[in-house]
């Protein structure tokens, strides 16, 4: 596979954005890290590429975004997918292994599994001061339906999204995952509108003009065809997860002391399991220990730096 790419582009009157990306090599690596089923790869696949389309979209370094999708009755349970700014991905669903049903045509029922109702969660993250969260009602559980009516819905911004995911009929390994999603902006005139719908109608589906070999710019171009383009940007994304030890540490020093202690097992030690990677963090009694004292300091450094504050005062 080539290196997954995502590229964003604007027509030259400013009146269209589309955005392309190949997410073949991280949503393979997503179904391998959590061993998911046919329709688990499909649906999760799908929302990973969602949400790199759409972190690759906040301007802060620092922001990132997380999709969280809970539909009723659902067989996949909840599907998180969360994105920095520039398009890296991470996700997991609680149910990877939720088993797969068909359409008479042979394609995999993904709205079946993941709940033709329920809601969609969008949480912006900026870095800096309360994060916006947006919620809306699935509308078909296909999940980029779902993407196009929370822009419509949340951001008033028409949108056509698209998500694909192409699994091998043997195997069910992921052979390739992509998604375009085209947004009208304020100078987009009737014209305008009716050459997209135009453009949108003779698209084929994503993983079709990944399979034929089209590049991301190509799709983009093809989507915008008609329009002088010009190209934002493009870059390489991958599935990458951020956890670390320290940041386990972090979540353990929020915890009260007698909790902290009974992690342990009767081996005497404690595992945190991260949910996006599956790497296990192993901390010893005598770790615990060390984690319950840092506790301790930092409550009396917080306690020190109140008093010095009244004493200002």
């Amino acid at each position: 596979m080539n290196e997954d790419k995502i590229i964003r582009c604007i027509t030259s009157d400013g009146a269209v954005m589309a955005a392309a990306v190949d997410t073949s090599n991280l949503v393979y690596t997503a179904s391998k890290v959590h061993l998911t089923s046919a329709v688990g790869s499909a649906a999760l696949g799908r929302l990973l590429t969602a949400a790199s389309i759409m972190g690759a979209q906040l301007k802060q370094d620092n922001a990132s975004i997380t999709l969280r999708i809970n539909g009723n009755q659902s067989e996949t349970g909840a599907i998180i997918a969360v994105s920095d700014s520039r398009g890296n991905v991470r996700g997991y669903l609680q149910n990877p292994d939720c088993p797969t049903e068909y359409y008479e045509n042979g394609k995999i029922n993904v709205a079946k599994a993941v709940g033709k109702t329920g809601v969609l969660n969008v949480m912006k993250d900026y870095g800096t001061g309360e994060p916006y969260i947006g919620m809306v009602e699935l509308v078909s559980g296909e999940i980029a339906e779902d993407i196009t009516n929370y822009y419509a819905s949340s951001e008033q911004i028409p949108t056509v999204c698209a998500l694909g995911v192409l699994l091998d009929k043997r195997n069910h390994e992921v052979l390739l995952a992509g998604g375009l999603l085209i947004q009208l902006l304020p100078g987009a005139d009737e014209t305008t509108i009716d050459k997209i719908e135009e453009n949108v109608s003779k698209l084929e589906p994503m993983t079709t003009m990944l399979a034929k070999g089209m590049s991301i710019r190509e799709i983009c171009e093809k989507a915008l065809d008609g329009f002088q383009v010009e190209v934002l940007d493009e870059m390489p994304i991958h599935y990458a997860c951020t956890c670390s030890r320290e940041k386990v540490i972090n979540a353990f020093i929020t915890l009260p002391e007698d909790e902290i202690r009974s992690m342990a097992d009767e081996k005497g030690y404690a595992e945190a399991l991260c949910h996006f990677c599956k790497k296990r963090y192993r901390f010893s009694k005598l770790q615990l220990e060390q984690i319950i004292k840092e506790r301790k300091n930092n409550k009396t450094d917080t306690a020190q730096d109140k008093t010095n504050e009244t004493a200002e005062v």
